[in-house]
């Protein structure tokens, strides 16, 4: 088995050992270059060399090389290491021709998607090859044209065939990329189970909303959020940011991108959570449900036996029968609306956040003032 050079590189995770990868933009510049080698050579090479911008240098088989005299093209198999990424296994193309324009362009081709919305770092119109892949796309060209002393212009076109299908998989459909996936990496390489892939894809689509006009963000963890705003408050989906368990993240983003405000909506299971200034609502940062609702329903004058009951539940809708059988239903509501708005108002100052919890079943458990007025207005 060739020996690529990712190989020696992972990371340790729940006594794991989880491999790195490398990016689509990696593929794209070491296809990039073994086409450029053919075109100007004659000769396609068996494999290519590729330094990445986190520092780890790459030998990639080349696949599938062609060539007419005037252009050639040659494949690079993505390997996303141990990261559940759909485009592990694809095959990205690029084909080098000769061009009567000096420089070297670049563009996408089949399964590379097309820019359609503002807010993204290409324009409208542009293939969605983000910046460093670009970047690591040319500097291969250029250094393989400089190697052959060619003045010649070149033009290279990406093409992900896979992509087509691919594309629905991803947050592309959202951010208005049309026809393919995205072009990807800042770093050339894929870390397993990362989560700033899926943190910069939330940060961008608030980019977007706002580069879209929006004046107040729409936040929600998942589908069961933005269901429930569809239904309650006839919010179209695609004003709906879904931001994961990434709360905290998603408000410094929104923040960042020019908002002022945000209405932000999740169900109690998670949203007990903000009560306590937990702003990445992921179980394995821990687990503190039922200390925040009993919590919240002692203040709310919930005697010790309903308190101690919230410890003996597995789901939060447990525990609220057992608070509105004891009649401290209503007290406990007020009492998280309170500590949320609390805990949200110390930490992102300068936004003002309307909270909408609701419960299974989108039954609405409260709402705070902010969002009062947000959704007796238009959103």
């Amino acid at each position: 088995m060739h020996k690529t050079g990712i190989e020696e590189h992972f990371i340790e995770k729940d006594g794991k050992r989880l491999r790195f990868g490398y990016t689509t933009g990696t593929c794209a510049a070491a296809a990039a270059k073994a086409a450029a080698i053919l075109l100007l050579s004659g000769k396609a090479p068996e494999t290519v060399s590729i330094h990445t911008p986190k520092g780890i240098d790459l030998v990639l088989p080349v696949l599938e090389p062609a060539s007419d005299g005037g252009s050639a093209s040659c494949a690079i198999r993505k390997d996303s290491g141990d990261d559940p990424d759909v485009t592990d296994g694809v095959l990205v193309y690029a084909k080098v021709s000769f061009s009567e324009t000096p420089g070297i362009a670049i563009d996408g081709g089949v399964g590379v998607g097309r820019v359609t919305k503002p807010g993204l770092k290409q324009a409208i119109g542009e293939a969605a090859i983000n910046p460093v892949p670009r970047e690591m796309i040319r500097r291969a060209i250029g250094g393989i044209a400089e190697e052959y002393e060619s003045a010649k212009g070149l033009s290279a076109v990406i093409s992900i065939p896979a992509g087509v299908e691919l594309a629905a998989k991803t947050f592309n459909p959202r951010l208005g990329i049309e026809g393919g996936i995205s072009i990807l990496g800042t770093s050339g390489i894929v870390e397993p189970m990362s989560e700033d892939a899926l943190i910069d894809s939330i940060v961008l689509e608030i980019r977007q909303r706002r580069a879209l006009g929006d004046t107040v963000l729409v936040l929600t963890p998942g589908n069961y959020g933005a269901d429930f705003l569809k239904e309650r408050y006839g919010i179209a989906d695609e004003r709906i940011v879904k931001c994961s368990n990434y709360v905290g993240d998603a408000l410094c983003a929104a923040a960042g991108a020019g908002f002022s405000e945000v209405l932000l909506c999740g169900h109690v299971g998670k949203f007990v959570k903000l009560s306590g200034g937990i702003f990445n609502t992921h179980s394995r940062l821990g687990d503190h449900r039922a200390e925040l609702m009993a919590a919240a329903a002692k203040a709310a004058g919930a005697d010790e036996t309903t308190q101690r009951a919230m410890f003996d539940c597995v789901t939060t809708d447990e525990m609220l029968r057992i608070l509105e059988e004891n009649g401290v239903l209503a007290g406990t509501a007020d009492a998280l609306k309170t500590r949320i708005d609390a805990a949200l108002n110390e930490r992102f100052q300068g936004l003002s956040i309307g909270v909408i919890v609701f419960t299974t079943g989108n039954r609405e458990l409260f709402k705070n003032e902010t969002a009062k007025r947000r959704t007796e207005e238009t959103v």
